[in-house]
């Protein structure tokens, strides 16, 4: 299955994929709530409101994979409402790793790091860039929102 095909839930049930976001840059993180890296979630929604105008479109995913998130989608909803502002699109819950991974995980894990290194996702807020066209671009946790190679990388594929 194409990336873009692949289906997952929104908070609410309702199912979406990629494909609805194919033009734009996207990037797809593994969040979690209670995690030393969980402050990057500002990061990530000045990214949001800085670069989304221009067609940028940042995907939460929550996962329990490290035992650090909340246990229910309402919990980790307004946990990023109110402690961070979220405004970009917190998904249902994921498993990232594994026998039960989410295909989409199953496809952005292909990509590798700047060293090279694809497979399993380490931790949390890993992020991965899917450029317009499918191309994977993966950076790993301790890469904040605001580091130049990740946000030069975003502006490169964004219409001026």
């Amino acid at each position: 299955m194409a990336l873009y095909d692949i289906p997952f839930r929104r908070m609410d049930g309702t199912s979406t994929s990629l494909a609805e976001h194919r033009d734009d840059v996207v990037l797809v993180v593994n969040v979690a709530s209670r995690c030393g890296y969980t402050p990057q979630y500002a990061g990530l929604e000045a990214l949001h409101e800085k670069l989304g105008p221009r067609g940028l479109t940042v995907l939460g995913f929550p996962s329990n994979q490290f035992l650090q998130e909340l246990g229910t989608n309402e919990a980790v909803a307004q946990f990023c409402s109110t402690t961070y502002g979220v405004t970009f699109p917190v998904l249902d819950r994921v498993r990232v790793n594994g026998r039960h991974e989410h295909p989409l995980y199953t496809e952005l894990k292909k990509a590798p790091d700047v060293d090279g290194k694809a497979g399993k996702v380490a931790w949390n807020f890993e992020k991965f860039v899917v450029l317009p066209g499918g191309v994977v671009h993966r950076f790993r946790s301790k890469t904040e929102p605001d580091d130049p190679a990740l946000v030069d990388l975003i502006e490169q594929h964004l219409p001026r």
